[in-house]
């Protein structure tokens, strides 16, 4: 019995460098558990497993595409979803996974009759994922680790003689060679490409490393609060509001937010800083706002602390702090949000959380 078994890393858009703490930008796994209907209905889930070249999704984009042709998620700008409409209804009809291979480079792409043009190869694995399935169970335990802060890992096997295909998470009853490959790329923080052969049986898989989402906390839930907080969980991102006035801080103005009932300086008893990679000042009370500074430069996260509000303001705010700003030098920014010429609270939530995108991303706003 002769067996050779290959690693390669992905390229792993979904974890930037978040300065310090874990981030992943693509929330395609969030979003579809929170928007996949709660019934049973039956329900198929298509995986990007490998690309070449220039594709709209990389390896680990997911979407759920249901019985009745509706879907959630998208793996291309739209240009391949009718087809996989068509082998998702396929693998509805049987229960069998199949993987699905597009190569739009050069004039071939005509073929399919998409003329795309993105001049990129994806292969994508179609599974059942009904509810009870092993696809969306290992879906949830994912999403149980990222919503706990914690880094996880998938493995889809797309090609295997051996092993039925779809979508595990990294423990038995996966053979121990995929198990310690799930294990490595949470020890490595990257998804990687594996590759083995046993007797001639060849399986390929795709290991995906899945850091948290990001997190964000905002200080202040005053009315120009929701358009952010509904901006940010638009993204799929986590969010925390505080706010020390009963008659403000209420859950059902936010709605997906973890909502709390706090005083201003008693910020690092009523939330885990540490666990946020951004937070944003913006409670419209000036004490309040410099108490949430204070805490913010004692705790030493999150990396990133966005100030609303004109320069003034912010000198006005670090001058009261004293010696304590100086804890925030690298840290604040403030007016926060990008100069979009925003003049609605709207726009003004899209500048914050473009500003925000662009810093987890590793991209100079």
């Amino acid at each position: 019995m002769t067996e050779r078994s290959s690693l390669s890393l992905v390229a792993d858009a979904h974890q930037p460098g978040a300065r310090g703490l874990l981030v992943r930008l693509d929330t395609s796994l969030e979003l579809l558990l929170e928007h996949a209907p709660a019934d049973d209905r039956p329900r198929v889930l298509a995986t990007v497993v490998s690309t070449s070249g220039s594709t709209y999704r990389k390896p680990g984009a997911r979407m759920l595409i249901m019985t009745d042709g509706n879907y959630l998620g998208l793996l291309s700008g739209g240009c391949l979803e009718a087809d996989l409409n068509l082998h998702a209804q396929r693998v509805l009809a049987n229960g069998k996974p199949r993987a699905i291979e597009y190569d739009m480079r050069g004039p071939d792409d005509l073929i399919f009759g998409i003329g795309a043009g993105c001049e990129g190869a994806m292969r994508v694995l179609l599974e059942p994922a009904n509810v009870g399935s092993r696809a969306a169970a290992a879906l949830a335990a994912a999403a149980r680790n990222t919503r706990a802060g914690l880094p996880t890992s998938l493995v889809t096997i797309h090609e295997s003689r051996d092993l039925p295909l779809g979508t595990y998470s990294a423990a038995p009853p996966l053979p121990a060679v995929l198990v310690a490959a799930g294990e490595q790329a949470i020890s490595d923080c990257s998804s990687r490409s594996f590759d083995t052969e046993t007797a001639g049986q060849h399986t390929r898989a795709l290991v995906h490393f899945l850091a948290p989402p990001p997190r964000l906390l905002i200080c202040g839930a005053g009315p120009d609060a929701e358009p952010l907080v509904s901006a940010a969980r638009e993204l799929g991102w986590q969010v925390v509001v505080v706010d020390h006035r009963p008659a403000f801080a209420v859950a059902a103005r936010f709605s997906g937010a973890e909502v709390k009932l706090a005083d201003a300086s008693s910020l690092r008893a009523a939330v885990d800083v540490s666990r946020c990679h951004a937070a944003v000042v913006m409670s419209h009370h000036l004490p309040s706002d410099a108490s949430y500074l204070r805490e913010l430069a004692e705790a030493g996260a999150p990396a990133y602390v966005g100030l609303l509000g004109p320069i003034a303001r912010r000198n006005r705010l670090t001058k009261e702090l004293g010696a304590t700003s100086d804890k925030l030098r690298f840290r604040l920014r403030g007016p926060v949000g990008l100069d979009i010429g925003a003049a609605t609270p709207e726009a003004i939530a899209l500048a914050i959380v473009s500003e925000i995108h662009a810093w987890l991303a590793g991209r100079k706003p």
